[in-house]
C-alpha cells in the first residue's frame, strides 16, 4: 500500500523548525520520502491525503502508564483487562498516543494487551509491558492492585524470574514510597535492603531487563543509577549528586509532574480543572502533592537544564487525556514546547528502545503519526487539536469532519 500526504506543515522531530507545503510517502508502513515544497511526490497508484497546510508530526508517547484501579471496585480480572484495553485504543484514536510503556499491571493484562494489537487482532498503540511493580511486603501503591510485595534478596530474584517468563519487556521496581499511598508509604522513604536492591538489579542484569525503577528520594536515585537504572521515575527529592550521576551514566529520568501539580490549588488551564475536578482526590493525598510540588519542579528544572535524558510519563488516568496534561506541565514548569514535544516522541521512543524505528519522521522508519490543526510548538495545547492518527501509515482516526 502506498500513501502520500501532502501540503504538511511538517515538524519532524528532528528540526525544530516546522517545513511547510512538505509531503510524506508511505510504502508498506513506513516513511519512503519526505520532501519540501520545493518538490513533488510521486502520487502514482498512491492514495493521497491533502491535509490542507495543517501539521503532521510523529505520534505521542506516555513512557509511565497504569491501568485503572479497579480492583478496590470488585471488578474480575477480565473487566480490568477489558477496561484497559478500551483506555489503549482510546488513548490511540482520541489522544494520539501511538506508543506506551507500562509502569505496572496486574496480572499481566499489558502482555496480553502488548500481544493482542501486535497480532492485529485490535488497533491500539505500541505496548512495552512491565507486568506487576515489584515492592516489599508494605511497600508502595498496594492499594492499586497492580503490586507484588517481595520481601529479601532471594524473593525479588523469585519474582523478577516469574516476571521474565511471563513475556515482560522491563522490570519495574518500586524503591521507595510515594504521593499516592497511606500513612505509613512515604516517598522519602526507601524500602529496599541493600541485599535486596544488589539481588534485583543483579539478576535483571545477568537476563538482560532493563529496570525502570520509582525512586523518589535522593537516597534511592542514587542507588539505582549506581546499581545501572535504566530509568528514574518521579524524582521528587534529588540533590545536585543524583543529577550529575544521571547525566553521567545516561540514565534516564521520566519525572511525572501531574502526580504532584495537578491539585485544586494548582490547577491553571481549564483542562487542569477539569480532571481535577473528575479525580476528586481526598484532601489528605492533595496536601501531600501540594507540599511536594515546589521542590520536584526544581529537580525537573535543574535535569532539564543539565541536560539529563528525560522523556514523557504522567502515571496518571485516562489515558486518552494522560500524556496531554503531562505536556502542558512540562511547560508550565519552564520546559520550551519544543522540548516537551521531543521528550513525548524522539526521546520516548529512545526510552523504549525503538528510536531507530519510531519517534522522528525520516524515511526508513514506521509511520505512526498525527495531524493537528495549528502548530504545538506555538501552544503546546494545540496538540489537541488531533485530527488525523497514523499507525504503520494506515488512518485509525479522523476527526477532519467534526473539526
Amino acid at each position: 500500500m502506498k500513501r502520500v500526504l501532502t501540503n504538511a506543515t511538517l515538524i519532524d522531530c528532528v528540526n525544530p523548525r516546522p517545513i511547510p507545503g512538505a509531503s510524506v510517502t508511505i510504502v508498506d508502513g513506513r516513511i519512503a520520502e519526505v520532501l519540501d515544497a520545493s518538490r513533488a511526490p510521486d502520487t502514482g497508484g498512491a492514495e493521497v491525503t491533502d491535509l490542507g497546510g495543517a501539521y503532521l508530526l510523529p505520534g505521542l508517547w506516555d513512557v509511565h502508564i497504569h491501568p485503572d484501579y479497579l480492583a478496590a471496585t470488585g471488578a474480575s480480572v477480565v473487566e480490568q483487562t477489558v477496561a484497559f484495553g478500551h483506555r489503549l485504543m482510546e488513548a490511540l484514536t482520541e489522544g494520539g498516543v501511538v506508543g506506551v510503556r507500562c509502569a505496572g499491571a496486574a496480572h499481566f493484562m499489558d502482555v496480553a494487551w502488548k500481544r493482542a494489537f501486535e497480532s492485529g487482532q485490535y488497533v491500539g498503540p505500541r505496548v512495552f509491558a512491565a507486568g506487576y511493580f515489584l515492592t516489599t511486603t508494605g511497600g508502595h501503591f498496594l492499594t492499586s492492585g497492580h503490586a507484588r510485595e517481595c520481601d529479601g534478596p532471594y524473593g525479588f530474584v523469585r519474582a523478577i524470574r516469574e516476571q521474565i517468563k511471563n513475556g515482560v519487556d522491563h522490570i519495574k521496581l518500586n524503591l521507595t514510597g510515594g504521593i499516592m499511598g497511606p500513612a505509613w508509604d512515604r516517598h522519602w522513604q526507601s524500602f529496599l535492603l541493600d541485599d535486596e536492591l544488589e539481588a534485583a538489579f543483579s539478576i535483571c542484569a545477568k537476563r538482560g531487563y532493563r529496570v525502570m525503577a520509582h525512586a523518589a528520594s535522593a537516597e534511592a536515585v542514587q542507588a539505582a543509577v549506581r546499581l545501572g537504572a535504566h530509568s528514574i521515575e518521579h524524582g521528587y527529592l534529588m540533590n545536585r549528586e543524583c543529577i550529575d550521576a544521571m547525566r553521567a551514566q545516561g540514565t534516564w529520568y521520566v519525572p511525572t509532574l501531574a502526580i504532584t501539580h495537578l491539585t485544586p490549588d494548582q490547577a491553571g488551564d481549564r483542562w487542569e480543572k477539569r480532571w481535577v475536578e473528575q479525580r476528586s482526590l481526598a484532601p489528605d493525598l492533595c496536601h501531600r502533592a501540594d507540599a511536594a510540588a515546589a521542590e520536584h519542579r526544581q529537580w525537573f528544572q535543574q535535569a532539564l537544564s543539565a541536560g539529563v535524558k528525560m522523556a514523557l510519563g504522567s502515571d496518571i488516568r485516562p489515558l486518552k487525556e494522560a500524556a496531554l496534561l503531562e505536556l502542558g506541565l512540562w511547560v508550565k514548569d519552564g520546559a520550551t514546547p519544543w522540548q516537551a514535544l521531543l521528550a513525548a516522541t524522539r526521546h520516548a521512543a529512545e526510552l523504549c528502545g525503538v528510536g531507530d524505528e519510531l519517534g522522528t519522521i525520516e524515511p526508513g522508519k514506521l509511520a505512526d503519526l498525527i495531524v493537528v490543526g495549528a502548530n504545538p510548538l506555538d501552544e503546546i495545547t494545540n496538540l489537541r487539536q488531533l485530527l488525523l492518527v497514523l499507525k504503520e501509515g494506515r488512518i485509525v482516526s479522523d476527526k477532519r469532519r467534526a473539526a
